[in-house]
């Protein structure tokens, strides 16, 4: 049976939605209006389980250094962590970087934990359907491997994530920018070459209809530092024209000293 885009789309939204109206406990743990679509996820299986894990623990430790002073969410991919979501200070936005620091197998962090109060039931709705948005979106294109990705969304700033091509991170980046309620986009990719894609034996990509895309100005970023072994590029990019402008500069995970 094939689903047409807008019930997908619903499905999505709504069920993502469901989540947020769930969770009453101010510091969350992986839920700031994240998707993934693992069928054909590029992490491997113990990639996976350790990314599982590394929400799990530093939610906890998150939960324990903060209780209720905090909203933050742990997103780990590929051991790669994302930290969002609001803190009472800079001195909380340093402490919950290094709580996370110290959780097993964790390789980088990007910190984008504002210093702001918590966002609103109405605000984490909004990004919950922003979320849905895009990842329809994403599985609507012919060109992408959707489950290849994950998505983001916070305060209206969508965060891709995942083990990608330059071609597909540039293709992901255009469809993000351009769907409604996007202030910005932010790039946490692990570049592959098409290559290591093959080598991956990746399910084909979808079959359906591509998007149409309006071609926008792109801002560029220098690529930033990770740990070794872990070749990521971070970078802000700029809404579509459509879209009030957003300044921001390039994002730079905070690499991780080996483990002792």
């Amino acid at each position: 049976m094939t689903l047409h885009r807008p019930l997908i789309l619903t499905a999505l939204a709504t069920a993502s939605l469901t989540t947020v109206l769930s969770g009453c406990a101010p510091l969350v743990l992986g839920s700031a209006a994240v998707g993934v679509m693992s069928y054909s996820d590029r992490r491997t299986s113990g990639a996976q389980v350790e990314d599982e894990a590394i929400e799990l623990r530093g939610g906890s430790r998150l939960r324990e250094a903060f209780g209720d002073r905090a909203h933050i969410n742990i997103t780990s991919f590929n051991r790669q962590v994302l930290l969002t979501g609001e803190v009472p200070s800079e001195q909380s936005r340093a402490q919950a970087e290094q709580v996370v620091s110290r959780v097993d197998n964790v390789r980088g962090i990007v910190n984008e934990l504002a210093v702001l109060p918590t966002s609103t039931l109405t605000q984490r709705s909004n990004d919950t359907l922003i979320t849905g948005k895009v990842k329809a979106s994403l599985l609507d294109d012919r060109q992408l491997y959707a489950g290849a990705f994950k998505v983001v969304t916070e305060r209206s700033v969508v965060y891709l994530m995942g083990r990608v091509t330059q071609a597909e991170a540039d293709r992901a980046t255009q469809i993000a920018r351009t769907i409604s309620g996007v202030q910005r986009v932010v790039r946490i990719f692990e570049l592959l070459t098409p290559e290591e894609i093959r080598n991956l034996s990746t399910p084909p990509a979808n079959t359906g209809p591509a998007a149409p895309v309006s071609p926008a100005p792109v801002s560029s970023a220098s690529p930033a530092v990770v740990a070794p072994g872990a070749p990521a590029t971070p970078a802000v990019v700029a809404p579509a024209a459509s879209t009030a402008p957003a300044v921001g500069g390039s994002v730079t995970p905070t690499p991780l000293p080996p483990a002792r």
